[in-house]
């Protein structure tokens, strides 16, 4: 059985994020979405939404857990007995940034990194312009699930 983890600190979720889980299912028989914990980073929600909004979309998809996690992402991809990380690329930038990160986690612990590239129209997305755009009262509908805006 092929698994997958792949982590991000989702703060929200994103379109692009959801593309590329789906695409990552046709490579894997599980997929685990792992939510980093950073005790310094300052997030725009918490935990328990961001858990909240992968749990929700992915409802219907047996194949996907969400699970939360602190330290190396490799010691979290052993602990589940994954042997790859499942990651998304929307530019040049993204592939430099994940290629020393890959190289590093297949030497520390044998972990290969699998990139899906980000198909065009989703490829301006990220987190970052999704909380900006939140933060001054924007239309972000079109850049998120339906579980990040429709929360209770």
């Amino acid at each position: 059985m092929k698994k997958a983890v792949f982590p991000g600190s989702f703060d929200p979720i994103t379109l692009g994020h959801c593309e590329i889980i789906e695409r990552g299912l046709e490579l894997f028989d599980e997929i685990v979405l792992a939510i980093g914990i950073n005790a310094d980073k300052k997030y725009m929600f918490s935990l328990e939404d961001r858990k909240y909004f992968l749990e929700k979309t992915f409802e219907n998809h047996p194949n996907i857990t969400v699970k939360t996690y602190r330290g190396l992402t490799v010691d979290f991809c052993k602990k589940e007995n994954a042997k790859f990380i499942l990651r998304g690329l929307r530019n040049p930038l993204d592939f430099e940034f994940e290629k020393s990160i890959a190289e590093t986690n297949y030497k520390m612990a044998g972990i290969e990194s699998i990139f899906l590239l980000s198909s065009g129209d989703k490829a301006h997305i990220s987190s970052t312009i999704v909380r900006d755009v939140m933060r001054n009262n924007g239309d972000y509908k079109f850049l998120v699930p339906k579980a990040v805006y429709t929360k209770k």
